[in-house]
């Protein structure tokens, strides 16, 4: 218990700022994908389409699973709280509450992580749509 006590927020905020540093890296280089792509190299659809949303899941998953890191690290933040009432055989009302604000702050950071991953997200795949689009209008211009 003394292991996850003193590492706790070191394990969660950790992997949160991976997962939110893998989620930038992947918007990022989306955006730049998009803004150099050819639409004429493809010849069909389903391959533009394969092309346009690589990455796009692992974004999607971060913004999906970032609260739930989150809360896995509320939940073990109060367990340690609640652990810690136990053992000192004292109930002390501050004590508690600082315990169980700081086991809070996990479920906060899995929320700042999610919620701009899910606006990349639905913000890219209105780009995949415009992009196809665009390929499609293209395609029937030319028959």
């Amino acid at each position: 218990m003394d292991f996850l006590k003193e590492n706790l927020d070191y394990m969660v905020l950790g992997t949160l700022g991976l997962m939110s540093f893998i989620m930038l890296a992947f918007a990022v280089e989306r955006l730049i994908y998009f803004m150099r792509l050819n639409l004429n190299q493809f010849q069909h659809i389903e391959l533009l389409k394969v092309a346009l949303t690589r990455n796009l899941t692992t974004i999607s998953s971060v913004g999906s699973n970032a609260p739930y890191v989150g809360l896995l690290g509320t939940v073990l933040g109060i367990l340690v709280t609640f652990h810690e009432m136990g053992q000192g055989g004292k109930v002390d009302v501050n004590t508690i509450m600082l315990g169980l604000a700081m086991a809070l702050k996990a479920t906060a950071a899995g929320l700042l992580v999610a919620i701009p991953a899910i606006l990349f997200y639905n913000g890219l795949m209105r780009k995949v749509d415009v992009l196809t689009a665009r390929w499609e209008a293209a395609r029937d211009a030319k028959a």
